[in-house]
């Protein structure tokens, strides 16, 4: 499997630019049961925004480095959509949708690193 060291802060990038907030890099890769090396996962304030964020997200990975998502999911309600890039699944959550779900605590045992927001 080949390795992008960018795509974590290009995904980053994507999340930004359409003014995603609370971004969490969930470091999996210490954890064998997992799907996934790593989930970033992030919210936005409404379904419409939920779906921007995703949206920004492709667009910039395809635009930088041509990288296309494997399969992607949610947009149906927006409330909570995944972006599958193989050994990273970006989640993006409307935040009552983050909050029953609580991917962070499911995955206590990984490492955590919160990624301020811009304003």
């Amino acid at each position: 499997m080949q390795h992008q060291p960018d795509l974590t802060r290009l995904i980053i990038d994507g999340i930004q630019d359409r003014k995603g907030k609370k971004i969490t890099l969930v470091d999996l890769s210490d954890i064998e049961s997992a799907a996934a090396d790593s989930f970033i996962i992030c919210e936005g304030s409404s379904s419409m925004q939920v779906a921007a964020i995703a949206d920004s997200i492709r667009e910039h990975l395809l635009e930088e480095e041509r990288i296309k998502p494997y399969n992607y999911d949610g947009y149906r309600n927006s409330e909570w959509i995944v972006i599958d890039y193989g050994s990273t699944l970006v989640h993006v959550f409307l935040p009552e949708t983050r909050h029953r779900y609580n991917l962070e605590e499911l995955w206590s045992d990984a490492r955590l690193t919160e990624v301020p927001d811009l304003d």
